[in-house]
């Protein structure tokens, strides 16, 4: 039987377009949505004890805040639309999260939004969707 889709979200126009589009995928396949977002977060080993106290409570908040601004509109939309819609926030890089989730769920395919955003750091650091599509463990759709 196959998996859900995971959708990668962060709330722009292009990820609610790749939102839609999973929808309307896995209504027609019976399959339900892994909702991800991701909270690109690097890790310091050089912090201080109170530096980390203070981060952690950074990451709480930040937690927090994702969930009620970014994910629970968007389930909100989708709530009649008859696909079962299963929230999960992270931190990392995007690709790298987006990769473990579908291989945690045993997904059948990760769907991103293409913003189009181009230009020099693009090209030198790459980007989620391009980065997604070397990595992932099943096949990927690139909404434009």
């Amino acid at each position: 039987m196959p998996g859900p889709f995971i959708v990668g979200y962060d709330g722009s126009p292009a990820a609610t377009r790749a939102l839609e589009f999973a929808v309307t995928q896995a209504a027609a396949a019976g399959l339900g949505i892994v909702l991800v977002h991701v909270l690109e977060w690097s890790p310091y080993s050089f912090l201080s004890r109170e530096e980390l106290e203070e981060r952690h409570m950074r990451r709480k908040e930040e937690l927090a805040r994702a969930e009620v601004a970014v994910l629970a509109p968007a389930m909100d939309r989708m709530k009649d639309r008859g696909v079962a819609i299963t929230p999960v926030i992270r931190y990392g890089h995007s690709a790298e999260i987006l990769s473990d989730c579908a291989r945690d769920e045993a997904a059948s395919q990760i769907i991103v939004g293409r913003d189009g955003a181009g230009g020099l750091s693009a090209r030198i650091f790459g980007s989620t969707a391009a980065t997604l599509v070397q990595i992932a463990p099943v096949p990927c759709t690139i909404v434009p």
